[in-house]
This record gives C-alpha cells, sequence and structure tokens, in this order.
C-alpha cells in the first residue's frame, strides 16, 4: 500500500489539517507485545536523519513507515515493534523534528500546526504540548508527538516561536495555541 505523498503545510486549511490528523491512523502498537528480538541496526540522528547499519535511509516512505512502528518503553528506550517481533532503536534526542509551522490566528486563539520530518502534521494543544528544557548549549524546545514521543523543533521554527513570544507581552513570555499556553521559560 503506497503512502500518501507529504501535504504542503502552507496550502493547507484547518479543515484540511484536521481531516488529514483524523484520517492518520496508526497501527495499534501499544496492544502488541512480541518477545524482544535485539538490535535493529538503526539510529535517528539529532538532526532527524534515520540510519541502518551506519548508512542514511535514503526513502523518505521508508523512514515514515518505520515512524509508525515506533514506540517508547517504560524504561525509556526506543522500539521498533510490530506484532511478531520487537528491535531496539537508538535515538540521539527526539525521533520526530518539526520542521515547518503554519498560525492560524492571534494571541489567545491562535493555532499552531507543525509538520515533521515524517510529513506527520500535529497541532500543539493540551495533549500536544509544547515544552522548552534547558541545555548547556541553551533551550531545547520539543512538541509531545504520541505515547513518548516527541519531536524536537527546529531552529528556524523555534526563531519563529520566540518571535510570537515576544510580540505577544505575555508573562512569562509564550506562546497559545488551541486554548493552551505554552511558557517559553525552560524548564530545569
Amino acid at each position: 500500500m503506497p503512502m500518501e505523498p507529504i501535504p504542503d503545510l502552507s496550502s493547507l486549511s484547518l479543515a484540511d489539517i484536521a481531516r488529514l490528523a483524523q484520517d492518520h491512523k496508526l497501527p495499534p502498537i501499544e496492544r502488541w507485545n512480541p518477545k524482544h528480538c535485539g538490535d535493529s541496526e538503526m539510529r535517528i540522528a539529532r538532526d532527524g536523519t534515520w540510519f541502518h547499519q551506519g548508512s542514511p535511509i535514503g526513502r523518505p516512505a521508508m523512514v515514515r513507515l518505520f515512524s509508525t512502528i515506533l514506540r517508547r518503553e517504560a524504561d525509556g528506550s526506543y522500539v521498533l515493534v510490530t506484532p511478531v517481533e520487537k528491535l531496539d532503536i537508538e535515538v540521539e534526542d527526539a525521533p520526530f523534528v518539526a520542521v515547518e509551522i503554519k498560525v492560524e490566528r492571534d494571541g489567545r486563539d491562535a493555532i499552531l500546526v507543525f509538520k515533521l520530518n515524517t510529513g506527520d502534521i500535529v497541532t500543539a494543544d493540551a495533549e500536544h504540548p509544547l515544552r522548552f528544557e534547558h541545555r548547556e548549549d541553551g533551550p531545547r524546545p520539543y512538541l509531545h508527538i504520541r505515547g513518548g514521543l516527541d519531536a524536537v523543533i527546529g531552529r528556524t521554527v523555534y526563531y519563529d516561536l520566540a518571535q510570537r513570544a515576544i510580540d505577544g507581552g505575555d508573562a512569562p513570555p509564550g506562546v497559545w495555541s488551541a486554548g493552551t499556553f505554552f511558557p517559553i521559560e525552560p524548564t530545569e
């Protein structure tokens, strides 16, 4: 079954985005508990590039497919899981990268929609919160995607968020999306 092409976020309306999110059905990986089979020899680099046996996976459709069977375990590790096998996968930071943002409306009525490097579209809201962690190299922004899986916010997208926070005039500085306020101050 071929995967649909990755949509152009700028051309989508909020209704289109809602429909795509509703139509995006993921396999029930939370119900699959097969025996652990070893290491997948796969790694997701900090920049979101997926590798197998040290080489980048060049087919975006393969990355999108693997991303649908990615799960975070209770111990914090990551696995690729199917009904019959479970394989470890190394994740350097977060398994996804938010590479684009679309903003509808302003202030408390704003809706922030993010496009991930896998083509998935996620709206920041109470179920998909933004958070900002303090790191030695500066604040690191994340968006919760699902089941313990996060997306790191790409640098240009982060700059857009920071500018919105500055322009918003809230104290502490932050951004609104889908009725939820997300302070940009890093957590310790």
